[in-house]
């Protein structure tokens, strides 16, 4: 693991989901490799044990922060992100780790959302747009949001978004990686001078997701390395991209077929309520 470069040296990083797993591992790079990193989790238990383990396993407990929301309530993002917004001037690195696998059977959260989609494109979505002030002044910002290989078979049912007719957890997981996918690729034309956002599918982790691509999984910290390294302000990506390990991929058809992208931002927007998206920032 190569921490002692410094390559995020002064850069405050917020990670999601970073209680286990791919992103504590990706906390824990970020932290030794010099940055500030806000410790995300759903509860206050989980971002305490985090940073316990975070710093045993090496990571300068003055470089972390902890930060708590549970994903599957949209109230509690947007606290979230007023604390946030309150309490750090600038963001240089975003990077939307938190995610699930959609259950077995369909289930919906307290403002009808179909679970996987809110926790895996709502929620990230709505916490990116509120955070557009302190993200937009950051140095070099990158979001860097973790997708899925998944996202290219998948489709957005725009006449049943919660799968109520006909419900699989591929087809939920899928359609909540594409809509992840179609965001972050419209958010580079808003984006000031300098700052990047990226999605990627870093490598199939042994978590939780790993059962719904039929496939072995590898050790989470060898997966972080390849989302650690597009997190550096010095690795060159193509801004919107989408990317599969280290290198530049195709996307689904739905994440460039404008008619789509204008769909599911004028959606996002009703589903959260989040504010109108300001030219200037993010």
């Amino acid at each position: 693991m190569s921490t002692d470069t410094f390559a995020f040296a002064g850069r405050t990083a917020l990670v999601t989901g970073a209680t286990n797993g791919l992103g504590l591992q990706t906390a824990l790079r970020l932290a030794r490799g010099g940055a500030r990193v806000i410790v995300h989790g759903q509860t206050a238990q989980n971002t305490d044990t985090a940073v316990a383990a975070l710093t045993e396993l090496g990571a300068p407990g003055g470089r972390l922060e902890q930060a708590v929301a549970d994903f599957r309530h949209l109230d509690q993002v947007r606290t979230l992100a007023e604390q946030l917004t309150e309490h750090h001037e600038r963001l240089d690195l975003l990077v939307l780790n938190a995610g699930i696998a959609a259950p077995e059977r369909r289930t919906l959260t307290e403002e009808g959302n179909e679970l996987s989609f809110q926790v895996n494109y709502l929620a990230p979505y709505l916490l990116t747009r509120l955070l557009e002030r302190p993200l937009a002044r950051g140095t070099d910002t990158r979001v860097v949001a973790l997708g899925s290989s998944l996202h290219r078979t998948a489709n957005i049912d725009w006449t049943d978004l919660t799968r109520a007719k006909r419900y699989s957890r591929i087809a939920a997981y899928g359609q909540s990686k594409l809509a992840l996918t179609t965001f972050i690729s419209s958010l580079a034309p808003y984006l000031p001078a300098g700052h990047t956002a990226v999605t990627v599918h870093p490598g199939v982790a042994e978590t939780a997701t790993r059962p719904l691509y039929g496939t072995v999984g590898h050790p989470s910290g060898e997966v972080a390395e390849t989302v650690v390294r597009l997190c550096e302000p010095g690795f060159e990506v193509v801004n919107g991209g989408y990317y599969e390990g280290l290198e530049i991929a195709p996307t689904g058809q739905q994440v460039s077929e404008k008619r789509s992208v204008d769909r599911l931002l004028k959606l996002s927007e009703k589903l959260t309520a989040a504010p109108e998206p300001a030219v200037s920032a993010v």
